[in-house]
């Protein structure tokens, strides 16, 4: 898997250690979707390899039963299916990376429109007639938050030549803060009322639950094994 080569690099050194659980990983995500029946998963552009094992094991428990039973899940992109980091746009936004590689929803006004004025623009080694991977993420957040008019007016800027960074981050940075507001309002709602939301959590897992034992239940009896009753 290409995230496992890519972790597998950072940091680790050749004698580092790399523990199973980072190669077998993508199984589990795969048992986390089948378990469901899931016919589409909401994910990122960087996800689609996870998918695509999910079908291919879904495709050889299907031939070896002899019945379609597992549907292939499909993969749910949004119209931003992939989001760089604002440090690092030649890498992906990830909050295991580090604070300065991820945008937290739910941190201050702001902290989050400090982080975009620090956010890379143009590292200066971007051919002429293209746009820098940063100011391209830039331009994909700020789509992203359905800020079309002032998308399409600061893209004539880049297109004239009359773009300021300084500009494309501030009103970039005051889109995300408003579009994350009702993300910062609700969580306060959820966390003066932990007791109520902790009892929908339970009451929810355990229909879920039921769902998943049931699936459990299924591909045992068409692999032949003996389902246990306690």
């Amino acid at each position: 898997m290409t995230q496992f080569k890519d972790k597998s690099k950072d940091g680790k050194g050749d004698e580092g250690f790399i523990s199973a659980g980072l190669l077998d990983y993508p199984v589990l995500q795969a048992a986390d979707i089948l378990i469901y029946r899931a016919d589409y998963v909401p994910v990122g552009k960087d996800q689609d390899q996870h998918l695509e094992l999910s079908r291919t094991i879904a495709a050889r428990f299907n031939q070896q039963v002899g019945k379609e039973y597992f549907v292939m899940p499909e993969t749910l992109h949004t119209e931003t299916p992939k989001v760089l980091s604002p440090a690092d746009p030649t890498r992906k936004m990830s909050k295991s990376a580090g604070e300065k590689h991820h945008i937290n929803v739910f941190a201050e006004p702001d902290t989050m429109r400090k982080q975009i004025r620090s956010a890379v623009t143009d590292t200066g080694d971007t051919p002429a007639g293209v746009m820098s991977p940063g100011v391209q993420n830039l331009f994909e957040l700020l789509k992203a938050c359905g800020e079309k008019e002032a998308y399409d007016s600061l893209m004539e800027s880049y297109r004239t030549g009359q773009l300021k960074y300084s500009e494309l981050k501030q009103v970039t940075g005051e889109a995300l803060v408003n579009i994350t507001e009702p993300f910062r309002e609700r969580k306060k709602e959820l966390s003066a009322n932990k007791k109520e939301v902790k009892e929908q959590i339970k009451a929810s897992s355990a229909e879920i639950r039921k769902r998943a034992q049931q699936t459990v239940m299924e591909v045992k009896e068409l692999a032949g094994l003996l389902n246990v009753k306690y």
